[in-house]
């Protein structure tokens, strides 16, 4: 399993490595939503969460799942603009500006990724135009609560409407804490982003990629660039370009957005991760057994990134319910799914803390 970019006929001068500011924002609002993602933040998610307005933390769960169940798109607004060659901006109202050049058509399809309703990296219709799709996403809204449901249903019914609430939301989230943080962090990427750029100019794609990550791969013959992952993917540069942005919030996550039709962006985590604590033997056992079947690693991927209902992982699989449950009761037998009750929903979630008992390069693996 891996995400391919076809980079046949991508000329050097058309990489890029900059650092984005709404990129990073995006990494912050799901490292605050995600803490167990992210354990060598936990002081600073503590300290934010501490003195943080009760009115922004509510409007932060509103539309959580552009940020906790996925990474939008919408945090990389550039690689959406026509010619697939645009830049992240210098500041964060230079991108917002970015942001408010994509269609509504773009700005909903990527609101709406975390359906895994839509299509991505094939072309089709969206779910402003295809009345099964606007079905299917709002169910899933619904499953994650009322709020995201409220939300879905007005983002569907009024995108510009919902395309100002959200620029005003990140406005605030910058006033709020963000401003801070990226004042210290923005130099760190930035130097990384001067390191990329100069390995590219004197050792070429392949170092610089190399020092992205082990995870990502160039075949100069094929014309190809593979990241190793638990997902599949393919898209290409065609006429444009590619870009890679640095995230120091990020780590583990290695994202590659390859929604058709976009510019392609490896964001990718800089500084180093923390180990993680070993499990015991009995632990190891009895979790390594229960893992040892591929379509349960799948499962594992997806519940890292939010909690589904049955139903939906037999969607988002291909596979029957029955089939879902079998594997799904073999990982809470191991401790590493956890359920809950919404309504009339079931939602399964993988309990992210017990996993990183298992190491960190199993959970990095998940979560790449």
């Amino acid at each position: 399993m891996s995400v391919r970019i076809d980079i046949a006929g991508l000329r050097p001068e058309r990489v890029a490595v900059v650092p984005s500011p709404l990129a990073e924002l995006g990494m912050a609002l799901h490292a605050l939503s995600e803490p167990g993602h992210h354990p060598a933040l936990q002081g600073w998610v503590t300290a934010v969460t501490a003195r943080l307005d009760c009115h922004l933390a509510d409007r932060m769960c509103e539309a959580d799942f552009l940020w906790r169940t996925a990474f939008s798109d919408l945090f990389l607004p550039y690689a959406g603009l026509p010619g697939g060659i645009a830049l992240p901006g210098r500041t964060l109202a230079e991108e917002l500006d970015l942001l408010d050049k994509l269609s509504d058509e773009q700005f909903v399809d990527a609101a709406l990724e975390f359906s895994c309703a839509l299509p991505y990296s094939t072309p089709g219709p969206g779910p402003l135009s295809d009345a099964v799709l606007r079905r299917r996403a709002l169910e899933v809204a619904a499953a994650r609560g009322p709020r995201q449901a409220r939300f879905g249903e007005r983002l569907l019914a009024d995108p510009p409407r919902i395309r100002s609430w959200l620029r005003q939301f990140l406005q605030d989230c910058d006033e709020a804490f963000f401003a801070e943080i990226w004042s210290r962090l923005r130099h760190q990427l930035a130097a990384d982003a001067r390191h990329k750029t100069e390995l590219l100019r004197r050792k070429g794609l392949a170092e610089a990629l190399a020092a992205v990550s082990p995870a990502v791969a160039l075949d100069e013959a094929a014309g190809r660039i593979t990241v190793d992952k638990l997902g599949e993917g393919r898209t290409a540069t065609a006429d444009g370009g590619l870009l890679l942005v640095p995230t120091s919030l990020g780590r583990p996550h290695l994202m590659v957005l390859h929604r058709y039709g976009w510019q392609p962006v490896l964001h990718y985590p800089v500084g180093s991760s923390e180990p993680a604590s070993p499990p015991t033997v009995e632990q190891l056992t009895l979790r390594m057994t229960a893992l040892s079947h591929p379509v349960r690693m799948r499962l594992c991927r997806s519940l890292a990134r939010s909690a589904f209902t049955t139903g939906e992982l037999t969607r988002m699989h291909g596979m029957t319910a029955p089939e879902i449950s079998r594997h799904l009761g073999a990982l809470k037998k191991a401790g590493l799914v956890t359920t809950r009750r919404r309504g009339r929903y079931v939602l399964h979630q993988l309990d992210v803390a017990m996993v990183a008992r298992l190491g960190s390069d199993f959970l990095e693996a998940l979560l790449r």
